[in-house]
């Protein structure tokens, strides 16, 4: 069901349940006031028969000749009078049944008026005192009027509540198209936002509602989506400009010793260009491909020491660099943890990151570089490497991170720019965060935070 119909289905619904509550509050209150009214029409009549009646100390026999028909004024009216003793006095007709009146004598108290059913009629008794004595008057009839305009009421509700459930409708069909109007509006402009129209944006109305909320929202998705695909044409044009340079170096070399080369020793110094080029493609494939398949799904976790990988990681690249001072210092530990330097994650993992910040940090600087491992809480390990070296320009510490980005000046020493994307990557996959705090010409200081523990 379209949101707009559940809307007006909702209203209708709600607003029918209050219409109908008030109609049944009206019609109650309205049914009890009438049936307040009539017993104190009654009441009034049977004592107003009382005291026409009962002017003298009357018998049954003084007040049987008085005209009863006269003192009718309401339908099938019907007054009856005890005296003391229970003694039926006064009827307004001989024929009257005073079955009922007989069961209600004894509730018949000086507390006030009761009221009972005799038969279709409403009927009231009564405690009153004349000259000293005790009566008990009966009065009962049909409220004619009453139920007349009873009867009216419930036309009138009926009418008013289904013409009410017509404007119901139309307003909810009214305030929901009013209220999805600017949903609609999104909706459009969605529609035309395409991968050539990543910089379209929704328009945020007045930024302060609800649907202002979800298009800024939106906005902010559209930001991160032509940032992705910014950084997906970034990639690709570095990677394929990666791969074409060492690719047509090595068809060149090829080429050149098919044609040229006379003797073995040519052919073997073709073939060691060849070689090397082979293995910057290879290098350049594998660190792809390391970037691609880090991610959630790829490893499962479990403890690991940290000091123990960056002691690999260490040895790795004192390997590589032999001439390269390594410096490991630690930080202050705290009492209270038993198991130091562990998180939870791949040793495998955690080891290439660590082996990638070293190397970047030993291929810029030719001076020592500086490693220190601690703790910046009882919850969080910190990694800091240090050094000396050229460093990063202000303006392209922001990029570094990007997959195949490499700043301007260290574009002469060897390497594609995936070490810090694919560094960040498994540290973030380790619930961590990596910065970097850089000054060009002075040095770069790398910052590792991963929490302590199972993640």
């Amino acid at each position: 069901m379209l949101i707009r119909n559940k809307l007006i289905l909702r209203f209708t619904l709600l607003v029918l349940v209050i219409q109908l509550s008030l109609s049944g509050f009206i019609y109650y209150f309205y049914a009890t006031s009438r049936q307040q009214r009539f017993a104190d029409r009654l009441a009034g009549k049977a004592v107003m028969t009382a005291r026409l009646v009962l002017r003298q100390s009357p018998t049954l026999e003084n007040v049987r000749p008085f005209r009863r028909r006269d003192l009718v004024t309401i339908p099938e009216e019907r007054v009856s009078i005890y005296g003391p003793g229970d003694r039926l006095l006064y009827t307004s007709a001989d024929t009257l049944s005073q079955k009922s009146n007989s069961a209600q004598l004894a509730r018949v108290q000086t507390g006030g008026p009761i009221r009972f059913r005799d038969g279709s009629l409403e009927a009231v008794g009564i405690y009153q005192e004349f000259k000293g004595q005790p009566y008990r008057l009966f009065a009962a009839g049909r409220d004619d009027y009453g139920f007349q305009q009873l009867q009216k009421l419930r036309l009138i509700l009926l009418v008013g509540n289904i013409g009410g459930l017509v404007l119901i409708v139309l307003a909810g069909w009214y305030f929901a198209d009013q209220s999805l109007r600017p949903i609609a509006r999104v909706v459009t402009q969605v529609e035309n936002i395409t991968a050539s129209r990543l910089g379209t944006r929704v328009d945020e109305g007045n930024g302060t509602d609800e649907i202002a909320h979800l298009a800024i929202t939106f906005n902010q998705m559209l930001t991160r989506v032509e940032q992705a695909f910014e950084m997906q044409k970034s990639f690709l044009s570095h990677a394929s400009h990666e791969l074409r340079t060492p690719l047509a170096t090595l068809l060149g070399t090829l080429e050149t010793s098919l044609a040229y080369d006379q003797d073995l020793a040519e052919a073997k110094r073709s073939q060691a260009s060849a070689v090397e080029e082979l293995k910057k493609v290879i290098a350049l494939t594998n660190g792809l491909l390391a970037l691609a398949k880090t991610d959630e799904a790829a490893f499962c976790r479990e403890p690991v020491r940290l000091d123990e990988c960056l002691a690999r990681a260490m040895q790795t690249v004192a390997a590589t660099y032999p001439t390269q001072n390594l410096h490991l210092e630690y930080g202050d530990m705290p009492e209270d943890i038993e198991d130091l330097f562990v998180v939870a994650g791949n040793a495998h993992l955690l080891s290439t990151a660590l082996v990638n910040l070293l190397d970047n940090a030993c291929k810029y600087s030719a001076t020592s570089v500086r490693v220190a491992l601690g703790y910046r809480s009882v919850t969080h390990l910190q990694l800091t490497v240090k050094d000396e070296g050229i460093g990063i320009a202000t303006d392209a510490l922001s990029h570094v991170f990007e997959p195949l980005y490499r700043a301007a000046n260290g574009r002469d020493r060897p390497g594609y720019g995936i070490g810090l994307a694919l560094t960040r990557k498994i540290v973030q996959l380790h619930g961590g965060t990596i910065t970097l705090d850089s000054t060009e010409g002075i040095g770069t200081t790398a910052l590792v935070l991963l929490p302590v523990g199972p993640a």
